[in-house]
């Protein structure tokens, strides 16, 4: 069950959703972008979220600065990246000892960049990284265990995903739904599946 929940990052109120786990796994869950109406409340997020949750994980999504009730203006990714390590801070100071980080499309994004800093990560997975849509950073992402995009997907597409992961890591599994577009609509069934196997 979910409860809503508030952590400050950079001194400004995010709102998030917390469902507790038994163990001592969670994940921090982030959204696609808030300027074309993104938000934790996003159905393929939801689909993250339950995905972790069915596997023992506690799971955090959250709202980034000025998207619902968080305070704050979007910042381009900047300030988004410390949304995620005050939501990593959030997990840690409630005793979670694994965390994974588990990202959507633009939330994919921050999470690639916010990793760099973040220690402490355990695991990442990317949902629709967006390659077609903005600049990654040629990092090696050591912890990326698995990256799932659609072969319709124009903003992650796939050839471009997967050539990535030579980059990011080598050894993580990448998977393509065929004939999901960017926002697996009736697809959310077989990311589902996907997700399941290499979470």
């Amino acid at each position: 069950m979910e409860e809503r929940i508030t952590f400050l990052s950079d001194g400004l109120e995010i709102e998030g959703l917390l469902d507790a786990g038994d163990g001592d796994k969670g994940v921090v869950i982030t959204h696609p972008h808030p300027l074309y109406g993104g938000d934790m409340y996003n159905y393929v997020v939801e689909t993250i979220a339950k995905v972790y949750k069915s596997k023992g994980y506690t799971t955090l999504r959250f709202n980034f600065r000025g998207v619902g009730g968080s305070q704050g203006n979007h910042d381009k990714g900047a300030g988004e990246q410390k949304d995620v390590l005050a939501a990593i801070s959030f997990l840690e100071d409630r005793g979670i000892k694994e965390i994974d980080l588990a990202g959507y499309s633009y939330g994919a994004w921050v999470n690639a960049m916010a990793v760099l800093s973040a220690g402490s990560i355990d695991g990442m997975v990317m949902v629709s990284p967006p390659v077609g849509f903005v600049e990654f950073d040629k990092k090696p992402l050591p912890k990326l265990k698995l990256v799932v995009t659609g072969s319709n997907d124009d903003i992650a597409p796939a050839v471009k995903s997967e050539q990535m992961m030579t980059v990011w890591n080598p050894k993580g599994k990448f998977k393509m739904i065929k004939g999901a577009d960017h926002f697996f609509s009736g697809f959310t069934g077989k990311l589902e599946k996907v997700l399941a196997s290499g979470v």
